[in-house]
């Protein structure tokens, strides 16, 4: 490890509540990172920490490299469950900062994972701004939706496929996840296809994610990360939303790599520590925590 070299091998590890990202990333300050591996492991009934080991060790081995050759590994999320961190960050700066990484004209982002919902607005350098989260309340997150197609019986890859093909889509009337699992109920029981509820469950979300939007002043170009980033049919609904507004026109955009925006964020930040530590001539916190 030359931690005085100009560009930093570093790891992002983003542990969430239903799954865990990492990015292997040669990064060096202030600029964007190349991107070396990636990899998603869900957590399911596994234990996280052996989850954690498992993702990082599926990273290393696709990127060729050695864990002890990390100038800085930094985790986000969940980050007492990733022992070889050399630091932690904010899951929202983490985000916010992957999020320009994937699409230099965000200038805002919506993360939308197994248990809530958050919207932050950045400014060019991926500032925060400001952020709101939905409520403790579950029906407008990946762990709802995930409730919902075991119950109708689909796969959860294919809800997003399903619900673009919705014709008459029957909208949730609840914002209780409980409540709104008996709506799904009573469609069922009326005959209602599963295409249209997964439409009418997906346009419920979007509108709550689109208040959110609103709440802190988004403008422009926003774009979908977290869990729930690789559900069409949310990403279809929330746009029809969007445009159907009269406020303050905005976009919305997916990324075939938005699941691992905080992963990203997060390895992209630890290059911006690991330089900030040298020059406090602070290299003792950088020795590596993964064993040989």
């Amino acid at each position: 490890m030359n931690i005085h070299k100009k560009k930093h091998l570093t790891a992002g590890i983003d542990a969430g509540s239903s799954s865990v990202k990492v990015a292997i990333c040669r990064s060096e300050a202030g600029a964007n990172p190349e991107v070396l591996a990636t990899a998603v492991q869900r957590i399911r009934r596994r234990n996280i920490v052996e989850v954690v080991e498992a993702t990082f060790a599926a990273a290393c081995l696709q990127a060729g490299v050695d864990p002890k050759d990390f100038d800085y590994v930094a985790s986000t999320g969940d980050g007492e469950m990733v022992a070889m961190r050399t630091g932690h960050f904010y899951s929202m700066t983490a985000h916010a900062r992957g999020a320009l990484v994937l699409d230099p004209e965000a200038r805002a982002v919506l993360d939308v994972g197994a248990l809530h919902a958050r919207a932050i607005k950045i400014d060019d350098r991926g500032k925060v701004l400001g952020h709101r989260m939905t409520s403790q309340c579950a029906s407008g997150s990946g762990q709802f939706l995930e409730n919902i197609s075991r119950y109708l019986g689909v796969p959860l890859e294919d809800v997003g496929t399903l619900s673009c093909q919705a014709s008459k889509p029957e909208q949730v009337s609840s914002i209780c996840a409980v409540l709104a699992e008996t709506d799904v109920i009573n469609m069922v029981s009326r005959g209602i296809s599963t295409q249209d509820i997964l439409k009418g469950i997906h346009l419920s979300i979007a509108g709550r994610l689109a208040r959110l939007l609103r709440a802190i002043g988004a403008e422009h170009v926003v774009l979908l990360t977290g869990g729930l980033a690789h559900d069409a049919g949310l990403v279809m609904a929330l746009r029809e939303t969007l445009e159907g507004g009269k406020a303050v026109e905005l976009q919305a955009r997916s990324h075939d790599d938005g699941i691992l925006a905080g992963a990203i964020g997060a390895a992209l930040l630890g290059a911006v520590r690991c330089d900030q530590l040298v020059r406090m001539g602070r290299t003792d916190v950088l020795v590596p925590r993964v064993a040989a």
